[in-house]
């Protein structure tokens, strides 16, 4: 009896010490089994002919919210002859808009993040052996960016480009010049409605966190990122179904997809990330907490404050 309880309890310590092993297998097998759904996902999508809405190919793999699968729509019906990617603010790559994109398709990408901790994670990552995948520490500023991207040597034709650096992300795609991806993706702020062309002022040294305590005060309005769009030669096809990032394809490219208008493509963000004692604060109640906030009015070509009064959600 003495002898089956000895070989039982050595087998129970056998497993407890191989637990960090087991859980590196059971992730590496979550994440297989993700990729494989994903790739399904993508199959399937690719079989629609057309889609009246971004939101009829979302799925979720890497992504925040659904934009793996419009990543994987758009790349199946553009030609696209360079397979590269950059992507900003990518924190340590866990969650980005590219992951599945370069892991499902093998493209070439260059990813920056202001953390010298997650960009070593990141190099640290399988992702970064079994890719060509380039990670750059920087915090992005519109006087950096240029020189950024081109240390890595991409052709100017690249593929996609994804920004989402909450704060100056208006101004630094303003100021990219040095390549011409053929799909943009923005993240905007929501808070700011579909009327008013506007972004937050420039500030080379902006922190979201910083600026304001509520985390709410950042980036540009859908319209104002529109209009940057048709000047830099690109069309706006819409946005995702969580209301945070536009997209927009080069006017020579755009194969048959709908342009859309700033209430068109408009989506109002949902997902809450302020509280007033201890409680969420609705959609359409969040803008008056920064309400009197400094904006830059693209229109107007100056700097005014944020009237609730003036925003419109539809």
């Amino acid at each position: 009896m003495f002898g089956k309880l000895k070989r039982f309890f050595k087998r129970k310590s056998d497993i407890i010490n191989r637990i960090p092993e087991i859980e590196r297998l059971l992730l590496s097998s979550y994440k297989s089994h993700k990729i494989n759904i994903g790739q399904l996902q993508a199959y399937f999508n690719t079989k629609k002919n057309s889609i009246a809405d971004l939101s009829e190919v979302e799925f979720q793999v890497f992504s925040q919210w659904g934009d793996d699968g419009i990543i994987q729509y758009l790349i199946h019906k553009l030609e696209i002859p360079h397979k590269t990617f950059i992507e900003f603010g990518v924190e340590n790559y866990t969650e980005s808009n590219t992951r599945f994109l370069i892991l499902n398709n093998n493209w070439t990408g260059l990813v920056i993040d202001g953390s010298n901790a997650n960009i070593q994670s990141i190099k640290n990552d399988a992702v970064s052996w079994a890719c060509e995948l380039y990670a750059s520490c920087a915090f992005i500023t519109k006087e950096n960016i240029n020189s950024l991207i081109a240390e890595v040597g991409f052709e100017k034709e690249v593929g996609l480009l994804s920004v989402d650096i909450d704060g100056n992300d208006y101004w630094v795609w303003k100021e990219i010049n040095c390549i011409n991806p053929i799909i943009v993706i923005v993240e905007y702020n929501s808070l700011f409605g579909n009327a008013l062309n506007c972004t937050v002022p420039y500030d080379p040294l902006f922190m979201r966190t910083q600026k304001h305590e509520s985390n709410l005060y950042y980036g540009a309005s859908l319209g104002a990122l529109v209009d940057l769009a048709m000047e830099k030669g690109y069309c706006f096809i819409g946005c995702n179904s969580k209301g945070n990032n536009a997209y927009f394809i080069r006017k020579d490219k755009v194969n048959g997809f709908q342009t859309k208008t700033v209430k068109e493509g408009y989506v109002l963000s949902k997902f809450r990330e302020a509280r007033i004692d201890g409680e969420w604060v609705s959609a359409k109640n969040r803008i008056k907490i920064i309400a009197g906030m400094e904006i830059f009015d693209i229109d107007k070509q100056k700097v005014t404050k944020i009237n609730p009064a003036e925003i419109r959600y539809s």
